[in-house]
C-alpha cells in the first residue's frame, strides 16, 4: 500500500544571481534555510538525501556531488543517497524520487537540495555546457539549440492559432512583475509590453526579456510519511499526485505539431487523476516559463484555458492574481532565473509556503491546491500536485 507523503521544511539561497561564493556555499545555504524553516528538524532525522545538480563537472570541475552535499548540509544518509539529473527538470524529479522512497516505504525522512552554480569566468562555457542539453552531435552543433527549439514552437503557435507578440510579452511582464515581491529573485525591474518587444533580439519571436536568465542558485526540501511528519508540523503540505511522459529526445523525432506537447497533456492528466482532482481545483501552479510560449502552451495542456487559446488567457489576466489560476508567484524562470537543477525544488519550496499561507506579498488568497510542473524540452514533462493538510 502506497504510503502519503508529506513536505515539512523548505527553503532557498539568499539570492539568485551572480553568486559570489563556491558551489559548496551554494549548497550550505540551502541546507540551513530549510533546517531553519522547521527547527524540530535535526540532521540527524535524515535518513534519505537526493541532490539534483546538471553540470558540476563543467561549471566547478566537481563530479560525485552527492554525498560531497549530504556532508556539506550536515546529514548523513544511511538508506538513500544519490544525484539526480534529467537537464532543466532535475530538481522536480529528485523531488519525486524522494517522494517514491518514502510512499513505497524505503525511507521515512528524506532531504532535497537542487544546486547550479551556472556562472563561469568565460560565459561561453556555461553556453557549450547548456549546447549538452540537446542532441549535440545532430541538433547543438547546428545550433538547434533551445532558445531555437521554444522559437519554433512559438511560430508554430502564432500560425496555427494567431498568437500575438503583445501576448507573448504578457508573459514576461506578469512574471518580472511578481518577482519584485520575491526576495530571491533574479531580476527585480518591471517591464511593459512594449519594453519587452523593444528589448534585444535573441532568436525570432524571442527577445531577451522572454528568455529565462542564467542564474546561480539553490533550494531544499525535507520530506516525511504522513506518520512521521505528523511529529514535526502541524501544518504538512501533502504530495497528492504525480505524472511524468517522454517522447524521444532528438528534436526532429518529436511531435510534427511543435505547439502540441502531448506529454505533458498525459502527465497533467495522471497526475490529477492520481490526486483525485481536475484543472480547475488548482489554485496556484509553478511552471516552467523558460521561454514566454513556454506558459502559454502549458496553460493550455494542463487545463487551464483551452487549446489556442493560452495568449488571450495570458492577456485577460486569468493567470494572475484575481484571475482563474495563479501562475508563477515568485517570477517564475522569467523573473526568478534557471539555476537548472535548483528550480524544480524552488518551485516546491513556493508551493509549500503557498499552501501554508506563509507567501507574505506572493500569496494566493485561500489556497489549498498547488501544481509544480518542469519540463526537459519540448518533449519531456513532470508533474506535481500538492494540497494542504487538510485535503
Amino acid at each position: 500500500m502506497t504510503r502519503r507523503v508529506a513536505v515539512v521544511a523548505a527553503g532557498t539561497s539568499k539570492k539568485w544571481g551572480v553568486y559570489p561564493g563556491t558551489y559548496r556555499d551554494l549548497i550550505s545555504e540551502a541546507g540551513k534555510a530549510t533546517f531553519d524553516s522547521n527547527p524540530e528538524i535535526k540532521p540527524g532525522d535524515i535518513e534519505g538525501f537526493v541532490v539534483a545538480s546538471v553540470f558540476p563537472e563543467r561549471s566547478v570541475f566537481q563530479t560525485h556531488v552527492a554525498t560531497l552535499a549530504a556532508e556539506t548540509v550536515g546529514v548523513t544518509p544511511t538508506k538513500l543517497f544519490q544525484r539526480v539529473e534529467n537537464m532543466c527538470a532535475s530538481g522536480t524529479i529528485a523531488i519525486r524520487t524522494a517522494y517514491m522512497a518514502i510512499a513505497s516505504g524505503l525511507c521515512d525522512v528524506v532531504m532535497v537540495i537542487g544546486a547550479e552554480k551556472m556562472h563561469t569566468p568565460n560565459p561561453v562555457e556555461t553556453y557549450l555546457s547548456l549546447m549538452g542539453g540537446v542532441d549535440r552531435e545532430y541538433e547543438g552543433a547546428l545550433g538547434i539549440t533551445a532558445p531555437v527549439q521554444f522559437a519554433f514552437a512559438a511560430q508554430a503557435h502564432i500560425q496555427k492559432y494567431g498568437t500575438t507578440r503583445e501576448a507573448l510579452a504578457q508573459v514576461s511582464v506578469k512574471n518580472h512583475a511578481n518577482a519584485m515581491n520575491n526576495p530571491y529573485a533574479h531580476f527585480h525591474k518591471p517591464c511593459t509590453i512594449e519594453e519587452v518587444l523593444n528589448a534585444k533580439p535573441v532568436t525570432t519571436p524571442f527577445t531577451i526579456l522572454e528568455c529565462s536568465g542564467i542564474t546561480d542558485g539553490s533550494a531544499g526540501m525535507i520530506l516525511m510519511s504522513e506518520e512521521k511528519a505528523r511529529e514535526y508540523t502541524d501544518k504538512p503540505v501533502f504530495i497528492l499526485g504525480t505524472g511524468q511522459c517522454a517522447y524521444g529526445f532528438n528534436f526532429a523525432n518529436g511531435p510534427s505539431d511543435l505547439c502540441d506537447w502531448t506529454m505533458l497533456n498525459q502527465a497533467g492528466k495522471d497526475a490529477y487523476k492520481m490526486a483525485g482532482i481536475g484543472p480547475k481545483d488548482v489554485d496556484v501552479a509553478e511552471v516552467h516559463d523558460c521561454f514566454s510560449i513556454s506558459e502559454i502552451i502549458i496553460s493550455e495542456e494542463l487545463g487551464f484555458t483551452e487549446k489556442g487559446k493560452g495568449g488571450e488567457f495570458a492577456l485577460q489576466g486569468r493567470s494572475t492574481y484575481g484571475g482563474d489560476v495563479v501562475l508563477n508567484p515568485r517570477g517564475g524562470l522569467l523573473g526568478c532565473g534557471h539555476p537548472l537543477g535548483a528550480t524544480g525544488v524552488a518551485q516546491g519550496v513556493e508551493l509549500f509556503h503557498q499552501l501554508r499561507g506563509e507567501a507574505g506579498p506572493r500569496q494566493v488568497t485561500g489556497a489549498k491546491i498547488g501544481l509544480g510542473h518542469n519540463l526537459s524540452g519540448l518533449t519531456e514533462h513532470s508533474v506535481l500536485i500538492y494540497g494542504r493538510g487538510d485535503q
